[in-house]
């Protein structure tokens, strides 16, 4: 079994040629063909006998071969109709896989998430997802408040560090402030472009995500909360207070704003990239009465 794995390149080769399939570039189809990447990225994923995972984008199934001989059960969404029946071939093997022909972002996940903790003891999602639809499908992820334990994904390099970064440095903005109010976020491997087929423009990394169950600051309203957040990095070399005088044009005048800013004990010229999730939730509550 070991040396007729998916995720190589004599086998993807040969699927390919078998199946007549040809590479959209509108989903962003790039196949992995080091089978030692994946059992190491199934390896930070925490995958064993007793996770239901949930793929997302399987692709011809190469990381959905490695999570089947891994877990206990595999529910694979590939939007792609064309690899519905190549996926079902190849994966015939394994009992334990379940693909659904469905878009991710319109799918009733939590359903399906409460269904399989009823099997069994965890729910994480693994995927090598598509580059031009990472952050809505993590952002979909997170947001609907889904009851899994981790998420580990391998996506472009430059999101991962976005998701991942801290206060200060350039990769950190609004990105990594809604991925880490819902997670701990890592990055456990960086993965180079040589090892897809067709080879993309930029090296990948896995970002893995594991799930807080209360986030790490108390905000008075989510929702503006973010809003704050994504205001504050809206020019990034603007100062807090030039961001947020736009943001509360017609409805603050300066003079308050900046004595909110000062009673959260924020510097007013500040810029958005120094500041703490602390210090964003400590801003957001000094505002939230007012809205937007």
């Amino acid at each position: 079994m070991e040396n007729k794995a998916i995720a190589t390149p004599g086998r993807t080769k040969e699927i390919l040629t078998k199946t007549g399939f040809s590479f959209k570039k509108s989903l962003g189809q790039n196949f992995l063909v080091d089978v030692n990447i994946l059992k190491n990225m199934l390896h930070h994923a925490g995958i064993n006998e007793h996770t239901a995972a949930i793929e997302i984008g399987p692709g011809i199934g190469a990381l959905t071969e490695q999570l089947a001989l891994r877990a206990a059960s595999v529910t694979a969404f590939e939007i792609d109709q064309r690899l519905v029946p190549v996926l079902k071939e190849e994966l015939s093997p394994y009992g334990n896989v379940t693909i659904l022909n469905q878009d991710i972002l319109e799918a009733d996940v939590e359903e399906l998430v409460g269904e399989l903790q009823r099997q069994s003891d965890e729910v994480r999602v693994v995927a090598n997802l598509p580059y031009y639809i990472t952050t809505p499908i993590l952002m979909k992820l997170l947001m609907e408040h889904l009851n899994f334990q981790s998420i580990t994904v391998m996506i472009q390099k430059e999101v991962a560090e976005r998701m991942s970064a801290s206060p200060n440095t350039k990769s950190y903005g609004s990105l990594s402030i809604a991925v880490q109010y819902y997670t701990t976020a890592s990055i456990p491997m960086i993965v180079p472009k040589s090892v897809f087929m067709p080879q993309p423009n930029v090296d990948s990394a896995v970002l893995h995500l594991e799930k807080r169950d209360v986030p790490p600051v108390d905000v008075d309203d989510e929702d503006f909360f973010f809003e704050m957040v994504r205001a504050s990095f809206k020019q990034r070399r603007k100062t807090l207070m030039n961001n947020l005088g736009s943001f509360f044009k017609g409805t603050l005048e300066k003079p308050e704003i900046r004595q909110r800013m000062e009673d959260a004990g924020i510097d007013p010229g500040r810029r958005g990239e120094s500041l703490s999730m602390e210090e964003f939730a400590a801003l957001a509550n000094a505002f939230s009465p007012v809205g937007k």
